[in-house]
């Protein structure tokens, strides 16, 4: 006989789990209970949003479920930024959320809240465990739907009584992955399909690599000399100084790139969705009929066809395909290799960062040198806003599993992302982009850092207002500052408040010292940089985008 709560930790064990993170609630105290039995490490967060951040930064480096656990009503409402980002970043999640008593349903009971209809169209799967003794059962099934096709968030209640019922059940087992590969018909023909192309282009993005996926699929790069591009933020798909990196296909494309692109007539699509954002509102591919043949590999069925209808769909995990068409080879040099080529230095020039432009701050030079300094195995994480362009744009990611960053957009992802990532790597560089307005809506996640002693790096780009907000406010109402302007704290100190080190950047020449002294706290570092507000892009000013309305 065991209670729920050592039902649920049981099979977390039994699926291979070591981390969760979580904010207390005394909603599953007997989850908490048997947590301190277990071998596995309790992260105690401080607000729920930064830990189902932590939680799909852990699935997004590992391709295994992230886990959170989170308390009823608001405790579960301030989790939700994390469910919607797992979800549109197909990321592998499991939110556990305390639940009132069962005997108290239905009567707006205290934090009351129906999980089902309130996740259901944003999580991948929302349910309930009403009796203890299918707890084996439930998370077995939620380890696979998480895992399985296109990766995703569950979400599962647990009843208070639930939890502290004792029951007899059967052992927990690890869940089966389901993977799914291409058939050899499929290969054939994108052979053929292949052999036929005088402009091709690879397209990468989605979840369910790995690091040998990312080799194999450099491998079939080489092979058919294709050139490649990645999808928004999925930038650790590729290594961006290999011969066959095109660049990123994002916000703000090289415009070389997307006339590429547009002028394809075969589109190789590995992985992703190619939403809204990456496509260019659906401009790079049309939808629902592309100009451009077009090849969609997908783990999910369900992805197919959804939104492009393709010349040739394969029903199969990035992995999969890599594995199976790295060994294919094209029977004459592809016509196309020069193309390849060009399309790489266009890269190198677009992704030289400028070393001049408004302020006493230049954040080229600082890419410049986080290039040039860190380690190829580095994790870099942020949320969203103009300062993630610097990011984007001009830092070489290298090799797998060194981005965290969601393709949905999410402020406040980049300090709890660093700290998963961190307790996950810690012989590894973790650094943390935010802006000021990015770094305000978790930055308490810093405290759980010290508190674990977790050394990242976190850079906060201060520039006084929320500037990508400003930015579309300058060119739709020029002058008429509204909603946009910030007054914030001294961030240096701030970081030491909590225990951690603390450097502010006034001048460019100031970075490097403070950079070179964050890496050497042996702490949580935090460094401020003042940068002009002019300098919202890396091309173009405040004062551009107003005066050429």
């Amino acid at each position: 006989m065991k209670t729920g709560g050592q039902l649920i930790v049981d099979a977390l064990e039994a699926n291979g789990v070591n981390r969760v993170f979580c904010v207390p609630g005394e909603s599953y105290l007997a989850v908490l209970d048997a947590l301190h039995d277990s071998k596995i490490e309790t992260v105690v967060c401080r607000q729920e949003g930064g830990a189902a951040m932590m939680a799909d930064c852990h699935g997004r480096l590992t391709g295994q479920p992230g886990i959170c656990f989170v308390t009823r009503g608001p405790g579960a409402t301030n989790a939700s930024p994390g469910i919607h980002i797992a979800r549109q970043d197909s990321i592998p999640m499991i939110l556990f959320i305390g639940q009132i008593a069962q005997k108290a349903r239905e009567r707006e009971a205290f934090q009351e809240v129906d999980y089902r209809a309130f996740f259901g169209p944003i999580a991948k799967w929302a349910t309930e465990i009403e009796d203890a003794a299918r707890i084996p059962e439930i998370l077995t099934r939620a380890f696979s739907v998480a895992t399985s096709g296109r990766p995703g968030p569950v979400v599962i209640a647990l009843p208070e009584d639930m939890l502290t019922s004792l029951v007899e059940a059967p052992a927990a087992l690890p869940s089966a992955p389901v993977e799914t590969r291409p058939g050899e018909a499929e290969l054939a023909q994108l052979e053929t399909l292949l052999a036929k192309a005088k402009r091709p282009v690879a397209i990468l993005g989605g979840t369910r690599w790995g690091e040998q996926a990312t080799a194999d699929m450099k491998e079939i790069a080489r092979n058919w000399s294709l050139p490649v591009g990645v999808e928004f933020r999925r930038q650790m798909l590729f290594d961006h100084l290999d011969q066959n990196y095109a660049g990123d296909v994002g916000i703000g494309i090289n415009p070389k790139l997307g006339d590429y692109i547009k002028g394809s007539d075969l589109v190789l699509l590995v992985g992703g969705r190619f939403g809204e954002m990456p496509s260019s509102d659906y401009t790079l591919l049309k939808s629902p009929y592309p100009d451009q043949q077009l090849v969609h590999i997908h783990p999910d069925t369900s992805e197919l066809g959804r939104v492009y209808r393709s010349t040739l769909a394969i029903n199969a995990s990035p992995a999969a395909f890599a594995q199976a068409f790295a060994s294919r080879k094209p029977k004459a040099a592809p016509a196309w290799a020069e193309q390849t080529k060009q399309l790489h230095a266009n890269y190198l020039s677009w992704s030289t960062p400028p070393q001049t432009g408004p302020g006493a701050v230049q954040m080229g030079p600082i890419v410049a040198y986080l290039n040039e300094t860190l380690p190829e195995d580095a994790i870099l994480t942020n949320g969203a806003g103009n300062y993630a362009t610097w990011v984007h744009r001009f830092y070489k990611f290298r090799r797998y599993g060194t981005q965290g960053a969601p393709t949905s957009g999410s402020m406040g992802y980049g300090t709890p992302a660093a700290v998963a990532a961190k307790a996950l790597y810690p012989n590894r560089t973790v650094v943390a982009f935010a802006g000021d307005g990015c770094f305000m809506m978790n930055g308490q996640e810093f405290a759980t850092a010290v508190q674990y002693n977790l050394p990242i790096i976190v850079i906060v780009v201060n520039n006084g207002i929320y500037g990508t907000i400003r930015m579309h406010q300058e060119r739709e109402y020029p002058g008429r500052v509204s909603g946009t302007s910030l007054h914030n704290p001294d961030f240096a100190a701030l970081a030491r408040a909590y225990g951690g080190h603390g450097e502010t950047v006034e001048k460019t020449a100031d970075f490097i010292p403070a950079f070179e002294r964050a890496r050497a706290a042996g702490k949580p570092a935090l460094i401020e940089i003042k940068l002009d507000p002019e300098a919202i892009t890396p091309s173009r000013t405040l004062s551009d985008i107003r005066d050429k309305r």
